[in-house]
């Protein structure tokens, strides 16, 4: 569920009051919409909220806006995943952050592209995070809108950016253990994973 950061926070304390009935089928809530002109602090009651309430926390944040987005979801909104982050490595002290604490980016590449927060696919950061130790992932954002499934984003990457088969592998591991399922559901995701890379390292060989 994500509340809508063009809108006032009353409104997300709206949208939360009126999810209470389901929250039993709710992991978790979002900051969604433009970035520019709303920044995370805006929404910082109503996170708490929903901590309150048992849910997991992500923002989007550091696409079109800037890093001081990404601290404000870290620190105003105390998120336990950030959607996109792309612009984290304009300050490294975040960057050093985001690789100490192995906070999550969900990032989608294609989608960066469409938004023109990134001008080609060849320009894209992502690997570059990968191999600075920053725990990102590849994902797909509303494809009916900007194209691209999640194989899509993957195939885009590895074609106009680059990756080995074992960067492919630590994007996958990073998606199930930056994911919400509890460690035991992890486990047969990522024993899956490590089979894969053992046919493609057979199959190499």
């Amino acid at each position: 569920m994500c509340f809508l950061r063009h809108l006032s926070e009353a409104d997300a304390f709206e949208t939360l009051a009126q999810a209470e009935p389901y929250l039993d089928r709710i992991h978790g809530v979002g900051l969604d919409s433009s970035e520019l002109g709303h920044p995370p602090s805006k929404f910082a009651n109503v996170f708490e909220a929903a901590r309150k309430k048992g849910l997991k926390l992500v923002a989007h944040a550091g696409e079109e806006g800037p890093p001081a987005y990404i601290w404000g979801a870290i620190n105003a909104l105390q998120v336990d995943r950030i959607d996109h982050g792309i612009r984290a490595d304009e300050d490294p002290t975040l960057m050093q952050q985001l690789i100490d604490t192995q906070l999550p980016l969900t990032v989608c590449p294609q989608s960066n592209v469409r938004l023109c927060a990134v001008e080609k696919m060849a320009d894209h950061n992502i690997m570059a995070m990968l191999r600075a130790g920053v725990r990102v992932t590849v994902n797909s954002d509303d494809p009916s809108y900007f194209g691209g499934f999640l194989s899509d984003n993957y195939a885009g990457v590895a074609e106009h950016v680059g990756m080995s088969i074992a960067e492919a592998a630590a994007l996958a591991r990073n998606s199930f253990t930056a994911s919400f399922l509890a460690p035991e559901q992890q486990v047969p995701m990522l024993d899956a994973v490590a089979q894969w890379l053992d046919t493609q390292d057979t199959a190499s060989a």
